[in-house]
């Protein structure tokens, strides 16, 4: 369950708490009550029904009445329920044959009903594959506390004017209360003061990180006034919308600054990111540097690698040694596939200054193949690299004398308050309106009804003879016995002989060689295939302005973010566009996922909407390595809470940059175990 020390006991918060006082006697509950009842179970049995499935079932007894609890599935119920168990079970009270009976109730084992009568109990995060329910956790949070409370207590880290302000109780005290409540309000009292103790470890790292790279590293002073960034706007075949020119506006005011810029770029799909980012590497280029431009994947590296050479073509730099004066602009890709000899001649025309873009995956910044002259670094879609790549990019470019400056960008748009929380070391800037020419997607939930489905399969069709492209996005790579999800491997064999007959069909997915994947995407984008079927390989930065359809199958199991960045896969070239999502979902989330797809294009709009959905701790995923880490916190309800703790995190700083007064010494522990070995980068004593 991950709980390995005394800290990770006084973590895991309970879930609920259990108000004794409110208890429902079985005798009174009528058919359709929600109760909770505390009660001893009396009798426990399993059977298979004639489907296979397990049922168990226990009757329990409270001393008024009999109530059977029956468990659909769960099997290990048998195990957590033993004659003799005193437990407490809600749910809404159904009837079987004139009998009243609680179906999958909530289960919380306690101690013996005699015991904490009117007390708030407390009902943890139980794991039945672990065999580890709430009164075992219970009994390990009370010697926790004891051994906590034989050695004085915790730290408290806050000055007493500041809980009086934030209105907040001690930390010793909010985590006895929020194990050992003396009553519910004392129990929310804890959390809040845990809650904003959550938030402010993490931005305490934030906002030493952002004064750590700013005050401590000598940044590059760009040449912000030469001409190729104009000549580069000058001779694309769009004019630059007024977020475009905006956002350009700031990276270039970073660009010209001593210290050295950390911007996050957030744009929706299709946006435009990618022209801002090459003006940001034109900037360094003009001035003699040299840039490089990271990308999570082979395909959305080479993708950037293509588009990049076509909208830089015709441009040239000074070249004093040549015959006329200046040379093409040098952009090379470097991936693991790269061949050694590639690599040799790219790591000589970097080392003479005659390569001035570099486009690649993690290679970048691991590979043999150094930059000497490294001015700026585009990092794209910032979450799939993490806090360890940047980590990695800063201590390289500390071999230096300067800093190259950074613009990290993501087409995933992330809730204000999200942003802030995760990415609170960085400048941002937004990039919300869409270049001439894109027109919003149509999109329609499809359910189960045959004839919906093959209307869609027409769509498709109907595209097809008109010249287009189209997408089938699958869940999976092959079946799987365990998951009900159509693969692609298995899809594009049913599709090739029923729905999509006589189409040219061609398959992209993760697992497949380096080389057919390129092949596949290749012989996509030059029009010789008229549906890709995939997974979510293609979910970022494959442009092909022709695909104008897009299945979602199984469109239930994937996440609101990640549908919307698959249809921003279509539309691409103007003109109408359809995106049909074929899901059956099982669950209020899933529905109100599927809807909301339908409901808007906007994806500012929607990362909040997944927000609501979700919660903070899915939505955070691996983006920052420890900021996911949430454990009372969740946004967007808790926004003020982010609003509070950066403010006072930046007076702690303010007051004692390096955390080295007795007060702060812990605080800075604690830092430190969230974020590791950075923390000595942030606090240099």
């Amino acid at each position: 369950m991950g709980v390995e020390t005394v800290l990770d006991v006084l973590e895991r918060y309970p879930r609920r708490y259990l108000d004794r006082t409110a208890r429902a006697d079985i005798a009174e509950l009528r058919v359709g009550d929600e109760a909770t009842v505390f009660a001893e179970v009396r009798r426990i049995s399993a059977r298979r029904s004639r489907k296979g499935r397990a049922i168990v079932e226990a009757t329990v007894y409270d001393g008024t009445s009999m109530l059977t609890a029956v468990f659909f599935n769960q099997p290990w119920r048998e195990r957590q329920l033993p004659e003799g168990t005193e437990a407490a079970f809600f749910g809404k009270l159904d009837e079987y044959r004139g009998k009243p009976r609680l179906i999958n109730p909530v289960v919380d084992v306690l101690g013996r009903l005699g015991e904490n009568t009117g007390a708030v109990v407390p009902v943890y995060p139980q794991s039945g594959k672990a065999d580890v329910f709430t009164a075992q956790l219970r009994k390990v949070a009370a010697a926790a506390l004891d051994e906590v409370h034989s050695r004085g207590g915790l730290a408290e880290p806050l000055a007493e004017p500041v809980r009086r302000e934030l209105k907040l109780v001690s930390r010793d005290w909010a985590i006895r209360q929020v194990h050992r409540p003396d009553d519910l309000d004392s129990a929310r009292r804890a959390q809040r003061r845990l809650r904003f103790d959550e938030f402010l470890r993490m931005q305490v790292g934030l906002v030493a990180r952002k004064r750590a790279i700013e005050s401590s590293r000598l940044g590059i002073r760009h040449a912000v006034d030469g001409q190729l960034v104009a000549e580069f706007h000058k001779a694309l075949a769009f004019p630059l919308t007024g977020d475009q020119r905006r956002v350009i506006d700031e990276i270039t005011a970073d660009l010209g600054a001593a210290a050295p810029m950390h911007r996050l770029l957030q744009g929706d799909v299709g946006s435009g990111k990618t022209v801002v980012a090459l003006s940001a590497l034109l900037t360094a280029v003009q001035g003699g540097y040299q840039g490089a431009f990271m990308a999570p994947t082979e395909v959305l590296a080479e993708q950037h690698y293509l588009s990049s050479r076509t909208m830089l073509d015709g441009l040239s730099v000074d070249a004093p040694g040549t015959l006329t004066g200046d040379r093409p602009i040098t952009v090379r890709l470097l991936t693991n596939r790269t061949p050694a000899a590639q690599r040799r001649t790219m790591a000589a025309e970097l080392e003479a200054g005659e390569c001035d873009i570099v486009i690649g995956t993690h290679a970048l910044i691991y590979a043999d193949t150094p930059i000497p002259n490294l001015g700026v670094v585009v990092i794209d879609e910032q979450h799939r690299f993490g806090v360890e790549q940047r980590a990695v990019l800063r201590d390289r470019a500390a071999e230096s004398a300067a800093v190259p400056d950074v613009l990290v960008m993501t087409a995933t748009p992330i809730p204000r308050t999200a942003a802030f929380l995760i990415y609170g070391d960085l400048d941002k800037s937004e990039l919300r309106e869409m270049p001439p020419g894109r027109t919003p997607v149509t999109t329609a939930w499809v359910g189960t009804e045959p004839m919906a489905r093959e209307a869609a399969y027409a769509t498709l069709r109907a595209e097809v003879a008109d010249g287009r492209q189209a997408f089938v996005v699958c869940p999976l790579v092959e079946g799987s016995p365990r998951v009900e999800a159509k693969a692609a491997t298995e899809e594009l064999d049913r599709l090739a002989v029923e729905d999509l007959a006589g189409l040219r069909l061609g398959l992209l997915h993760g697992q497949m060689k380096p080389a057919d994947k390129e092949a596949a995407m290749t012989a996509f984008r030059a029009g010789e295939l008229d549906v890709l079927v995939a997974t979510t390989v293609i979910e970022v930065g494959v442009d092909v302005p022709n695909a104008t359809v897009m299945i979602v199958d199984g469109a239930d199991r994937f996440g609101l973010s990640q549908l919307h960045q698959l249809r921003g896969r279509i539309g691409r070239g103007g003109g109408r566009s359809f995106c049909f999502l074929f899901g059956d979902p099982t669950t209020p989330d899933g529905e109100a996922r599927l809807q909301a797809m339908v409901d808007s294009t906007d994806g500012f709009l929607l990362a909040e909407r997944d927000l609501e959905i979700r919660g903070a701790g899915e939505v955070f995923g691996g983006k920052q390595s420890g900021f996911g880490d949430l454990k009372l916190g969740r946004l967007p309800r808790d926004a003020a809470y982010v609003e509070w703790s950066r403010r006072i995190a930046e007076a702690i700083l303010d007051e004692d940059p390096e955390l080295v007064l007795a007060r702060h010494v812990p605080l800075r522990e604690e830092v430190h175990d969230l974020l590791g070995e950075d923390v000595e980068f942030l606090f240099k004593s």
